[in-house]
């Protein structure tokens, strides 16, 4: 019969998110948890001690004259069997890290307890896209594209305006959308390359370059900024570079002051757990959603049943949606011809 801690172990298997603060390291954050999760474990009632058989002598006394050694069976419990004697239950437990932060960024940090490990390494083969907000700032230039090492550049920035900012992000976002179609390995001009366009699937097959699906400025206050960015296999320093080159871009320069993670895949910051809520308990009803919303994504991926009949809108909604398709063949055709080019 499993024990209580078993049993709560086993509602810890899958995944979760908590939210990494800035200064921090990941592996501190990762050790925190890995305690926390030991301590409600192993805090869990334990179960009563087995009791065994052993032929105790009877004590004899003082009145009574010695007539040789009596036994007597007892049932006394193994103490071999008791915590303090055989130590927690549980004095190891394996929490995986997904994508992982440096110690100067924040944001959303997958985990994974149990199997929950393998579910982490499997969605990280699929081609999940990433949220950041980076915080910039125009005027300097640093050795390590942040504002906190070393100056090796000041420059003026009055002349960079909104617009210009916004056409320059349109640009790199136009680069990384044709490295993107030509590290998906996929022939442009096949039926596959258009499924996987129309249900967004194309993303680079395997380990590739830094790719940006995704550039949008959300504030603008020079020489302060604010970039939310979406993209694939980054990492944090090359985000930073990128707030470097787009100071470049303008004729000026420019420092990332911080960097955010707002969504790893599916996890979001609503659902990341913050620091007082890195406890066994609250991680336990993180994974009872994660496992919660998994079924609800199944239920509505299913295939819907066909109508029997087709109404007047059905036909018309049928006629946009193959207008609204021929139109993506378009836009595809239209980014192989520039990617040949």
């Amino acid at each position: 019969m499993a024990t209580a801690a078993v049993r709560m172990f086993r509602r810890l298997e899958g995944l979760f998110c908590v939210y990494k603060p800035s200064g921090v390291h990941w592996k501190l954050v990762r050790d925190s948890i890995e305690t926390n999760l030991l301590k409600g474990l192993n805090a869990t009632p334990s179960q009563p001690l087995p009791q065994e058989v052993r032929f105790l002598a009877q004590p004899s006394t003082e009145t009574e004259a010695p007539k040789g050694l009596t036994l007597s069976a007892t049932s006394v419990p193994v103490l071999s069997k008791h915590p303090l004697v055989s130590g927690p239950e549980f004095q190891n437990i394996q929490v995986g890290v997904g994508h992982r932060l440096d110690a100067f960024s924040s944001g959303v940090l997958v985990l994974g307890v149990g199997n929950g490990n393998k579910t982490l390494n499997d969605l990280y083969r699929t081609r999940v896209t990433r949220d950041y907000t980076l915080e910039g700032e125009f005027g300097t230039a640093t050795d390590d594209f942040t504002h906190t090492g070393g100056v090796v550049e000041r420059s003026t920035y009055e002349h960079i305006t909104q617009d210009k900012l916004e056409r320059v992000l349109a640009m790199l976002e136009g680069a990384n959308q044709k490295a993107l179609l030509m590290y998906s390995n996929v022939d442009m001009r096949s039926q596959e390359a258009y499924e996987m366009a129309v249900q967004g699937l194309l993303g680079p097959e395997g380990k590739s370059a830094p790719i940006l699906t995704g550039l949008r400025c959300i504030h603008f206050q020079p020489p302060n900024f604010i970039l939310e960015v979406q993209c694939l296999n980054e990492t944090q320093k090359y985000l930073r570079k990128v707030v470097h080159e787009i100071g470049l871009e303008l004729r000026s320069t420019a420092v990332c002051k911080g960097i955010r993670r707002t969504r790893d895949g599916l996890f979001t910051l609503q659902d990341a757990l913050t620091r007082h809520h890195w406890t066994a308990a609250d991680i336990t009803q993180a994974i009872r959603q994660y496992h919660s919303s998994k079924k609800h994504r199944k239920r509505s991926q299913s295939p819907a049943k066909k109508p029997a009949l087709k109404t007047s809108e059905d036909v018309t909604a049928a006629q946009q949606n193959e207008a609204n398709e021929e139109a993506a063949v378009g836009k595809i055709k239209k980014l192989v011809a520039e990617t040949r080019s």
